[in-house]
């Protein structure tokens, strides 16, 4: 057994969150948005084969190249037995940066066009014809590596239905035969916001993952981030939306070092420690802030990302600007209102009119859909109960959060929360 074994599962799960994507993208230009499910298939098969061979015969000098290249033969194998690869070999030979014999010898391509397939990917699966649910879900499926669970979390909707959806999708894009390209300019406004959704929940999942041990995924972050940027750089994503939604993720991503401590143990806002934030991400998430406000419209993400600058820019958490913030939460709710963004709004009314004014309103939010399930309905509830002086409703509410959270972390916190009020 190669001496290196011990580093295959770090390496291949390095390759699964931040090439797997790529690979899908490159591959299903390759073969077409009626091969996508084979694609997603081989890729997955090869990341399984890397696990089984790379211990016994060492890992490749360029690992990418090699997932690269034996999932596209994996794809070409199943063709033959199809007997539909004399007519896909000429089509490939029609693209000359895609021809079989550069793949075989290289394996891999440049950054560019990895990005450019990557682009293409979101816009196939934003196609018009799926309905925006479908195109969000099979974006995060496709390029995010969510698993259906995780992308259900993040509708706060049945797995069932999120798995009907990405059926549905694809045979939509089979039945009409969807070219994987990049739309004409003037399509490309229409099918923006479905994209920007989709990198908006990607980030949100790595900033506060729903699962697993870690509460962040940073490399989902840093993925959301570098989608985003190549976007921002694409002259039809070059918009103030996009800018803002860019300001938004640089702004968040500069507090990630102070958001657990050394045990990966969760730290509230008022906790962290300030010297950790990351003041080059900051300054980059101000110069997009200045590019966003451009436009003359305001988009959810602008009133997000001003937040963001709120948060970032207070000296102390005792010298945040709640007020400055409740504005951005009120223009919020009538831009994009949301449970979350009601929920959140109820969090800032507390901060600026005290626990019960946030208690109230929080009557109003329980009713709207999700909240029931959502954990952080309910820790906010025990956290403003304890505030108020009521520890037992502050006992049940986190008892509840506990029983519906899903990480670790999150577990770990509520149990002590709860362990404080019930001692």
């Amino acid at each position: 057994m190669d001496e290196n074994a011990k580093n295959v599962p770090e390496v291949v799960d390095h390759l699964f969150r931040y090439q797997a994507g790529q690979v899908v993208a490159s591959l299903t230009r390759i073969f077409g948005a009626e091969h996508l499910d084979l694609v997603e298939d081989v890729v997955q098969d090869t990341l399984i084969k890397a696990l089984r061979v790379w211990p016994f015969g060492g890992i490749p000098d360029n690992p990418a190249g090699w997932i690269m290249r034996t999932a596209k033969n994996g794809a070409l194998d199943v063709l033959r037995r199809e007997k539909s690869l004399r007519d896909k070999q000429e089509e490939i030979a029609r693209l000359p940066e895609y021809s079989p014999t550069r793949v075989e010898e290289h394996g891999d391509w440049n950054e560019q066009e990895l990005g450019d397939d990557q682009l293409g990917m979101m816009f196939m699966c934003c196609h018009p014809a799926l309905s925006r649910p479908a195109r969000v879900a099979l974006t995060l499926k496709t390029l995010g590596g969510f698993g259906v669970p995780e992308i259900a979390r993040a509708f706060l909707v049945e797995e069932t239905t999120i798995a009907q959806r990405l059926v549905r999708a694809k045979r939509t894009l089979r039945e009409m035969k969807v070219q994987f390209e990049m739309p004409e300019s003037e399509q490309l406004p229409a099918r923006l916001d479905s994209v920007l959704d989709v990198l908006y929940l990607l980030f949100n999942e790595g900033y506060s993952a729903h699962q697993g041990e870690d509460l962040i995924r940073q490399d989902l972050c840093e993925e959301a981030v570098r989608l985003t940027n190549i976007l921002a750089k694409h002259p039809a994503g070059d918009t103030p939306k996009v800018h803002a939604l860019l300001a938004l993720m640089l702004l968040q991503a500069s507090r990630l070092p102070a958001r657990t401590d050394d045990d990966g143990e969760i730290l509230l806002l008022q906790e962290q420690d300030r010297s950790l934030w990351d003041r080059s991400l900051i300054k980059m998430g101000l110069v997009e802030l200045a590019h966003s406000a451009e436009g003359d419209r305001i988009s959810e993400y602008h009133l997000q990302a001003g937040i963001a600058y709120y948060h970032a820019c207070a000296a102390s958490y005792e010298e945040t600007d709640w007020p400055g913030i409740l504005v951005q939460y009120d223009d919020l709710m009538e831009v994009a209102p949301s449970p979350v963004v009601a929920l959140n709004r109820a969090v800032v009314l507390a901060k600026v009119y005290g626990p019960k004014v946030g208690l109230r309103e929080l009557e109003r939010v329980y009713s709207m859909p999700g909240m029931e399930h959502y954990y952080l309905f309910h820790a906010t509830r025990a956290e403003l109960c304890r505030q108020s002086g009521d520890t037992p409703g502050a006992v049940l509410a986190y008892r509840s959060a506990l029983d519906l959270a899903t990480t670790a972390p999150e577990q770990r916190f509520l149990a002590r929360k709860l362990s404080e009020c019930e001692g």
